[in-house]
């Protein structure tokens, strides 16, 4: 966590509240923890990005991106805690980023909040930005790639469609939870081997693909167990709720009802299914 609905949560969380406003001031909050990777350093993103305009938020994959009126960008990639926040902290230790934003005389913060620290913040030319998210580095976006194009890609690899998946290469914006639901939905077996998918059965998984993805955005996202995941305004997620076999270990499966969820691991992660419903064809 976080992966596409909850990024895409978060852009739409901060968009009205940031865009049109002029950054007067971006700084480092008091953290007792190990500082998170930022690039450049802060004199220097200060440099340049003080007094800019944002003048778009928006979504590359998993990263947070606001564009800034001299053609710079903010690149935020929350990877397994980060958030971006407009209020309410869920505390104030783990704060590392702030951005005040002015509009008028009116001034507000944008957070960044991160318990593990694993996040990342550059401020990225659009030069930097195509070598860092161009076509080399990721795929096109599970909500704009076809079928067709799914296909193709798929056809391309020999490893196991849940792993196949998780690379960004491949398919931007995916994760581990969302997943193991898309290859639930479309009745795939996570260890199947991509290249040897039918036409039906890609077919089926994109279809899958655009309905979970979009329903998990209406839903803004999965707060989990532990609680860390929170929208803008520092509000659970509701789709952890819709979920059909992740985290659902040794539960009847909600589709068949005649089998419990399995956990397997495969690229050092887990991956739920119904052995039911998702079989491997003889």
């Amino acid at each position: 966590m976080p992966e596409l609905p909850e990024v895409e949560t978060m852009v739409r969380g901060i968009r009205e509240a940031v865009e049109g406003r002029k950054i007067k001031d971006f700084r480092n909050c008091p953290c007792p923890c190990k500082p998170i990777s930022m690039k450049p350093g802060i004199k220097s993103i200060r440099t340049k990005a003080l007094n800019q305009t944002v003048t778009s938020v928006r979504r590359r994959a998993k990263r947070v991106i606001l564009d800034l009126e001299n053609g710079y960008s903010f690149v935020i990639e929350p990877r397994m805690t980060g958030l971006m926040l407009l209020s309410d902290p869920p505390d104030t230790g783990h704060l590392r980023l702030e951005w005040t934003l002015q509009k008028g005389r009116s001034n507000r913060s944008l957070w960044f909040w991160d318990r593990r620290g694993l996040g990342t913040v550059q401020l990225l030319s659009q030069k930097e930005q195509d070598l860092v998210l161009g076509p080399q580095k990721l795929g096109p976006d599970a909500l704009e790639i076809t079928a067709n194009e799914l296909k193709q890609r798929l056809a391309k690899t020999s490893r196991a469609i849940k792993v196949a998946l998780l690379d960004q290469k491949m398919v931007a914006g995916i994760g581990n939870l969302y997943a193991s639901e898309m290859l639930h939905q479309s009745r795939i077996h996570p260890e199947r081997t991509a290249d040897q998918l039918s036409t039906a059965e890609i077919r089926s998984l994109h279809k899958a693909m655009q309905q979970i993805l979009k329903t998990a955005i209406r839903y803004e996202g999965s707060t989990l167990g532990d609680g860390t995941y929170r929208n803008a305004l520092n509000q659970s997620g509701g789709y952890q709720n819709q979920h059909q076999v992740y985290g659902q270990e040794e539960k009847n499966c909600p589709s068949c009802k005649g089998a419990q969820i399995i956990r397997i691991v495969q690229a050092q992660r887990s991956t739920f299914f119904c052995p039911c419903c998702q079989i491997i064809p003889s």
